[in-house]
């Protein structure tokens, strides 16, 4: 540029002919003539050579990648495996980088590498939100566990949900979107984005047509927003990119490495604080946080409903001869006296509740369990073909047949849970001592029996001070705990005594006379004395007449 400049100046000032200027510049007349011309020089042009030594694998290389289309997306050629294969089987000398090169073209030429251009997009405040599961591995009470993460992402904000399921159930998919909705404090007021997962979609139609499970229907119009679907596949990733890439970042950063943690319930919440962490950050080159603008976004939401929708899937089942209902391949205990009936379950996404299949209701959506119905309560399990067996459900059945106790399963879930404590078992093994095997566990299951109706701080005490007097009669210990109970009583602060009603109906004010044992004493000498003595006590004239 500064040399055509110098030419042009010379020419232009000095008068210089085009033979002196190349001279004085050493260039061709042709290079003065074009700088004459135009103050800026011609692009240099790229000689086109060709490729001796890749030249003749191109084809080879080409028709390689041509298969390749036909091939699963993890088992086709890198530029690497094609640099190996020319290596081995053609007898190639050629380097790596050359390889790569041409292999970056072909495959533009081929069409594995698609060039597809995206159109930017804008979101109003509130009226857009994605959904979608990731997978991630955690360890979860020293096992090795295989997580699903609901991700629910407001759009416009970025402000997302994500919460921890075993498993990708119908059940999970509707409690991801109630906790979500009540995490960001309202609904959208536009649609959700959805891929096509099968708790809401029953079978792809043609082009955007979807056939929708009844119980997602229902959802959605529980909370009054629309649906969304994307295309099937990965043409249609892009058209829910935000909560595709939320995903990959939120494992990222906050699941490496694999949390070990004791329970789903301790997952979620850590799952919950990252949430919080979060809304300081900022997405990109924005000015203002997560958080900020998810704060904004909120106040433009739609209200929740009134009432909550109720996730919880119900079933049929029986109850086998052990006193067990099996729900997707786990076995949950009911009291003994269900054996052999049939009850109603309500699978929720972490919850089955159990409930007399006489007094449940059946209507989807409904959140009431009826009056009386819950016969037993379990944490879902989070592996197939485990027992969640709770020992009080059994008790009835243990008077009859102690023997089974020693061994039964139930009994090793309540010491694995804590229920069963050290206190139980040295009851249990003075009274066995004490009474016999038979003998000392009717006392224990009679014990635990009372822990139906006694508090469990108060029970504890008493078997405890029961099993150091050797006294292991179940009414004992209930008798000593009822006075335990009744002595805390007494002896809260504050506490005033609860005046007695009035001794009959319509006497307003009357005041009951204090009860006179003045006739117990002729009762108990009269027997050994043989003499009749007059008795005044009405309660006493009523003993002694049927004497």
């Amino acid at each position: 540029m500064e040399q055509f400049e110098g030419i042009r100046r010379d020419h232009r000032d000095e008068g210089l002919s085009i033979r002196q200027l190349a001279t004085k510049y050493q260039v061709h007349r042709r290079t003065v003539r074009s700088a004459l011309v135009d103050a800026v020089p011609p692009v240099r042009k790229v000689a086109e050579r060709a490729a001796p030594v890749l030249g003749p694998y191109e084809e080879v290389v080409r028709g390689w990648l041509t298969a390749d289309l036909a091939a699963p997306r993890k088992q086709r050629h890198t530029a690497r495996r094609v640099w190996q294969r020319l290596l081995e089987e053609q007898d190639a000398s050629v380097a790596e980088s050359s390889v790569r090169a041409m292999v970056a073209v072909l495959k533009v030429q081929v069409g594995l590498t698609r060039r597809e251009v995206m159109v930017p997009q804008s979101h109003p405040p509130a009226e857009e939100a994605e959904v979608d599961f990731g997978e991630f591995q955690a360890v979860i009470a020293g096992v090795v566990m295989r997580v699903w993460m609901f991700c629910l992402r407001l759009s416009h904000s970025g402000r997302a949900v994500h919460i921890a399921y075993a498993n990708q159930a119908q059940e999970s998919f509707l409690d991801g979107h109630v906790r979500a909705f009540e995490r960001l404090g309202g609904v959208p007021t536009g649609m959700i984005r959805y891929d096509n997962l099968k708790p809401a979609v029953i079978r792809v139609a043609l082009g955007r047509e979807r056939f929708e499970h009844p119980r997602f229907v229902a959802l959605r119009s529980h909370y009054g927003y629309d649906s969304f679907y994307c295309i099937p596949g990965i043409d249609g990733a892009h058209e829910k990119g935000g909560v595709e890439g939320e995903i990959g970042r939120f494992r990222r950063r906050h699941l490496t490495p694999v949390p070990h943690l004791p329970s789903m319930a301790a997952l979620n919440a850590a799952l919950a604080a990252a949430d919080v962490r979060d809304e300081t950050r900022r997405i990109g080159s924005r000015t203002e946080t997560v958080g900020a603008a998810g704060a904004r976004e909120t106040l433009l939401l739609n209200a929740l409903p009134d009432n909550d929708f109720d996730v919880a899937l119900a079933l049929s089942c029986r109850v086998d001869a052990k006193a067990r209902v099996c729900v997707r391949q786990s076995f949950y205990s009911v009291p003994a006296r269900y054996a052999g009936m049939r009850v109603q379950v309500r699978l929720g996404a972490d919850t089955v509740t159990v409930l007399d299949h006489a007094t449940s209701p059946t209507s989807v959506g409904s959140s009431s369990l009826g009056s009386g119905g819950v016969v037993a309560t379990h944490t879902r399990s989070l592996h197939k073909g485990s027992e969640d067996l709770i020992l009080d459900h059994y008790l009835e059945v243990l008077t009859r047949k102690p023997g089974a106790l020693a061994g039964a399963t139930a009994l090793a879930s309540a010491r694995a849970a804590g229920t069963f404590t050290t206190a139980h078992q040295r009851f249990w093994d003075g009274a066995r001592k004490t009474l016999g095997d038979s003998a000392g566990t009717r006392a224990l299951v009679g014990l635990l029996l009372l822990h139906r109706t006694l508090p469990a701080a108060a029970l504890t005490e008493a078997m405890t001070s029961c099993t150091a007097a050797g006294q292991y009669d179940p009414d004992i210990v209930a008798v000593t705990a009822r006075h335990t109970i009744a002595r805390a009583a007494t002896s809260a602060p504050g506490l005033s005594p609860v005046p007695l009603p009035p001794h009959a109906p319509g006497a307003a004010g009357a005041t009951r006379k204090a009860p006179s044992l003045a006739g117990y004493d002729d009762l108990l000498t009269h027997p050994m004395t043989g003499v009749t003595s007059p008795v005044t006590s009405p309660v006493a004239l009523k003993i002694g007449a049927s004497s």
